[in-house]
């Protein structure tokens, strides 16, 4: 099948005019437009379609309060005053939903229950990379995004997921940004710095 490219502006929203969002209008973010956000990026490809991110999406004032004390300075105010913060995590139990997701493999749960480097290297891998699509994809649906470490996993995990088997990764901001709080860009690595063909 055939693709189609997309367009210079397709890819100046996505890429090349998209910036790390640091200040927001004051605008809010609907939920209908956050679970339309998860059917988007959930379709990206993950191995053995394992889908180990979890995805707290932060908006009320009493979450946000939840979330406050475990950033660093640098990144309180912006977060505070984000519309939506998105603590994107990843299961480190991930394979027992795996007869459901992979049946093509029926002892693919076994394989990662017998060897927990391996679950935990596929979990944090693979839930990296669907961060890295919810990104693209709310920047696709006209959201801008702000993501970052920077702050305290450890207090994240003890007040959104305890007793739960699922571990912080890093933050994205979301919402409609403001251009005021735009940095100019920074310089990239050139093909030549980065890659080679062999």
């Amino acid at each position: 099948m055939t693709k189609l490219i997309l367009d210079q502006k397709a890819l100046n929203q996505l890429f090349f005019e998209a910036h790390t969002c640091n200040a927001w209008q004051d605008k809010p973010v609907p939920d209908d437009l956050l679970h339309q956000l998860y059917d988007v990026f959930r379709l990206a490809p993950t191995s053995m379609n394992c889908s180990p991110a979890r995805i707290v999406f932060v908006k009320s004032v009493e979450a946000k309060q939840k979330l406050n004390p475990a950033l660093m300075e640098g990144n309180r105010a912006k977060t505070m005053n984000a519309p939506v913060t998105a603590i994107i995590a990843y299961d480190t139990k991930f394979f027992e939903h795996l007869p459901k997701l992979f049946p093509p493999i029926p002892d693919a749960r076994e394989m990662f229950e017998r060897d927990a480097s391996l679950a935990d290297m596929t979990a944090f891998r693979n839930g990296s990379l669907q961060g890295a699509y919810l990104i693209l994809a709310a920047r696709a649906l006209g959201l801008d995004c702000g993501p970052m470490s920077g702050f305290n996993n450890e207090m994240v995990d003890q007040q959104f997921f305890s007793g739960t088997h699922v571990k912080s990764n890093f933050l994205c901001n979301l919402g409609y940004g403001d251009a005021k709080g735009f940095h100019p860009r920074n310089r990239k690595l050139t093909f030549d710095e980065a890659c080679s063909i062999v």
